[in-house]
């Protein structure tokens, strides 16, 4: 996963690493962050238009550190930017600004060839996904994906003011995708402990389907292919735990974060024992 440099800035470690890295022992709850990564293929890296810190502000860091206490997880080393995982695959590659918050992410549309490597790059993972998730099925029974995300709420300017709080809670969760009321003790259960938890030295606003709605590609097709078993929850932080202008975390917000995260999966262990 990325890590913090001695000065607290954002660095990608992966050079040696694959797409993704997975940890996978005895437990029915993973946690992903598919868009903590940060690398971008050689064949393509010349052809893309942002710089570096562009792509940043859109990317999720630190979200692989968030889930770095839990049993099962999955942290993508590559950038949204080069394929959106969380997109369904025609719409995976940013290949016009309306896809990607009115950016130019392109000096010029990558070959076809490449553009074919990404979606495959797509389709492995969600290969690999629906592999793993068989496998946790068949030794637990239901699981709970915790879909870990981040978002902006200074989209104006470092000194502009920030999104109203109304409009954007500290942790949004999101639920659109599935059957609400056959996973309402585990929803209830994850909202309780993230309000109940103390983060940076305070309560945070916890709420769902405000800011985002849970309608990415991962909670949809895990919610498709194991309707009866499998409970994917997007979980969305605001970009609280970091400067989201130049990159740097607060680090005790985020090993809060991490913490918090790791406390989380008990419960819900304890909620899917319930449910037996």
């Amino acid at each position: 996963m990325a890590a913090r440099q001695s000065d607290g800035e954002y660095s990608d470690n992966n050079e040696n690493k694959g797409f993704w890295s997975i940890d996978f022992d005895n437990s029915p709850v993973i946690g992903t962050a598919i868009h903590d990564g940060h690398r971008i293929r050689p064949d393509i890296a010349d052809l893309m238009a942002l710089s570096p810190d562009e792509r940043l502000r859109e990317e999720d860091p630190f979200t692989g550190e968030m889930i770095a206490g839990m049993t099962n997880r999955i942290v993508v080393h590559h950038s949204r930017f080069e394929i959106d995982l969380n997109r369904a695959a025609d719409q995976a590659i940013y290949l016009k600004p309306e896809q990607s918050w009115g950016l130019e992410v392109w000096k010029q549309e990558p070959p076809a060839a490449s553009i074919r490597q990404s979606l495959d790059f797509h389709a492995d993972y969600y290969a690999m996904l629906e592999t793993v998730l068989s496998t946790v099925e068949r030794r637990h029974g239901a699981f709970v994906v915790l879909d870990v995300h981040s978002y902006n709420h200074r989209r104006q300017g470092a000194a502009a003011p920030p999104t109203a709080q109304a409009e954007a809670p500290d942790i949004n969760i999101g639920t659109f995708s599935m059957d609400r009321s056959r996973w309402s003790d585990v929803v209830s259960a994850v909202g309780h402990h993230f309000a109940s938890a103390t983060i940076g030295g305070r309560r945070l606003d916890v709420r769902e389907n405000v800011a985002f709605q849970g309608k990415g590609e991962q909670t949809r097709f895990i919610h498709e292919r194991f309707a009866q078993n499998g409970c994917a929850i997007a979980v969305e932080f605001k970009k609280f735990f970091m400067d989201e202008w130049t990159g740097k975390p607060d680090v005790r917000v985020v090993s809060d974060i991490r913490d918090t995260m790791a406390a989380l999966q008990p419960v819900l262990e304890e909620c899917l024992r319930a449910r037996r």
